[in-house]
């Protein structure tokens, strides 16, 4: 067996067309074009990397971008001064600030400060607490994206034993929501799991997100399952490796996302239908 591969890059790149679409139907209707802001706070080389594409994407599809570049040393009343500005400007739809902060900034304080309507990365409480309730609102983005990736794959998801490996607050614990929503039992794993060939083993569906090149060795993979690779690690070589051994997971798996080229995508690409979905219908 080898597996499908879920191409992202182009699962992203439909989907960027119909939010283009969307927009050019807004201003042709006489509407605004929805607006979204990007704060970065210092010189983190990965982090500006992310924002340019987001700013890029941005472009793409017609919004309006802002930007606010910030100096390292900016302090938490700055921040949560440029926050409250934003939260009152019209034009504006969506506020994203861009994680990591420096480490002097409290990045729950910040997250907080945006408000729920405008959050578009989905980590805000309210909006969390909306997909624990099962009515979500603006749902986070990784994990959204993935679930269209999944989607993509046409395999029914009632029932699937789904297995998740990492709990963080942006991937894994939201991703846990999201697939109980969709009808799987789901096991979320993290660093005090016991047994984690165990779990992983027996995943019809696997969704690794630690951040650790080849974390999870190909020959766990369950035969015929999904896998998900959300990390992108830069390696000594110079190659970018997903947490997930590639090669030999191909080999068992029946779909897996591609590192680079797999979630990433459909991450920048989610957050401009949040976007789009804040524009529409919380800002008419």
């Amino acid at each position: 067996m080898t597996a499908n591969i879920i191409d992202g890059t182009a699962i992203a790149a439909g989907l960027k067309a119909e939010i283009k679409h969307a927009v050019a139907k807004r201003l042709q209707d006489g509407k605004r074009a929805p607006g979204l802001a990007v704060i970065l706070v210092g010189n983190d080389a990965a982090s500006a990397v992310y924002v340019n594409k987001k700013r890029q994407s941005c472009e793409e599809v017609g919004f309006l971008s802002r930007s606010f570049d910030l100096p390292a040393d900016t302090t938490q009343e700055a921040l949560n001064d440029l926050v409250a500005t934003l939260n009152n400007d019209p034009e504006i739809d969506g506020i994203l600030v861009q994680l990591p902060l420096p480490s002097h900034l409290d990045d729950k304080a910040v997250i907080n400060a945006i408000r729920p309507d405008k959050d578009v990365d989905g980590f805000h409480p309210y909006n969390m607490g909306r997909l624990v309730q099962r009515i979500p609102l603006l749902r986070p983005c990784t994990p959204k994206g993935i679930m269209r990736l999944i989607e993509s794959t046409q395999v029914p998801l009632h029932g699937l034993e789904a297995v998740i490996v990492g709990a963080s607050n942006i991937v894994g614990r939201p991703m846990t929501l999201e697939l109980l929503l969709a009808g799987c039992t789901v096991t979320t794993c993290h660093r005090f799991t016991k047994h984690l060939q165990q779990h992983v083993a027996r995943a019809d569906l696997l969704v690794v997100a630690v951040g650790k090149a080849e974390f999870i060795p190909g020959d766990w993979i369950k035969p015929g399952a999904i896998v998900i690779d959300v990390g992108i690690n830069r390696c000594d070589d110079g190659k970018l490796r997903g947490d997930v051994e590639f090669g030999p997971a191909l080999e068992r798996a029946a779909w897996i996302t591609p590192v680079p080229g797999g979630v990433g995508p459909l991450t920048v690409a989610t957050l401009l239908e949040n976007t789009l979905i804040a524009a529409q219908d919380l800002h008419p």
